[in-house]
């Protein structure tokens, strides 16, 4: 039997402010985020004190913040932007952009790394094995939301999301009576948020964790980190309704989440390739004395 999402996306009410669970996901991912780039940081994989990493990655946060609105908006809904240009800065209504994002951090991690003199993709192959913490805390807020659904299924570990049903009319209590009856089975959709949260989440961390955990050849981390992202997010697209907004793009199966990871793909590739052209980095063995890590 299929399991009805029956979950408030409402963590906290504080007086008149609630804080929902997906801006706690962003938070808590953050942290994670920083926690984990603290320790490599000890161990000489970034030549910068303490206080520029952490504006690293308070840079980088801002940059997944602005450009996951900016990608959304732009890539999702830009006849909202030609019709109210307001909508804009409406992020508590929802709508944020992977591909977005992966752009504001480029231009944080642009800005600071030449600020401090350092190369560009050195920062990234630094940052990379942190994102994917990130992406899945984002998506396990996007399922506790019950947002991003998936396509129908009859699989045994479908999901019935109540906001797929309000051309039905009924009540919450109304769609629970209709669930125990057996009457919405049909409902159920793949929890393709999940999918993800596995995919671009769990096991593209563990495999960009263990993969950089010496020093690699420049940009060898950062490609393995858009190839493998590209690759999963094309897969899960598969299975993941399209935006209302938007339908199919072409061929009737092909979605604007492929279009944009198709070049990450493609970009991964490259990368890779470069990066057997480069040296392999010499982290020196003084490098965590040197660091101011409190």
């Amino acid at each position: 039997m299929p399991y009805f999402h029956d979950i408030n996306p409402i963590a906290l009410t504080l007086g008149p402010v609630s804080i929902h669970w997906y801006g706690l996901m962003y938070v808590l991912g953050g942290l994670f985020a920083w926690w984990l780039g603290k320790r490599r940081l000890a161990q000489g994989r970034l030549p910068v004190s303490y206080e520029q990493y952490s504006d690293l990655i308070f840079y980088a946060m801002i940059g997944v913040i602005v450009g996951g609105r900016l990608g959304y908006m732009l890539f999702y809904g830009f006849d909202q932007i030609l019709a109210d240009p307001v909508a804009l800065l409406r992020v508590w209504e929802g709508g944020m952009s992977f591909h977005g994002g992966l752009l504001g951090v480029l231009a944080a991690c642009l800005y600071w790394s030449r600020r401090h003199a350092v190369h560009f993709f050195h920062t990234m192959d630094f940052v990379a094995p942190l994102v994917p913490i990130g992406l899945g805390f984002g998506r396990l807020g996007n399922f506790i939301g019950a947002e991003l659904w998936g396509q129908k299924t009859d699989a045994a570990w479908g999901v019935i999301f109540p906001r797929t049903l309000d051309h039905l009319n009924k009540s919450h209590e109304e769609l629970l009576a209709l669930y125990r009856a057996g009457l919405l089975n049909h409902e159920a959709r793949h929890p393709s948020q999940l999918y993800e949260m596995a995919l671009e989440g769990l096991l593209l961390f563990v495999v960009l964790w263990l993969f950089s955990a010496k020093p690699r050849r420049r940009y060898a981390v950062s490609g393995l980190f858009a190839l493998l992202y590209g690759v999963f997010r094309c897969a899960v697209e598969f299975v993941r309704e399209p935006d209302a907004q938007l339908g199919y793009l072409a061929f009737g199966w092909v979605t604007m989440g492929q279009l944009l990871s198709l070049p990450l793909v493609l970009l991964g590739i490259g990368l890779l390739l470069a990066s057997q052209r480069q040296p392999l980095p010499v982290v020196p063995a003084q490098a965590a004395d040197r660091r101011n890590t409190k």
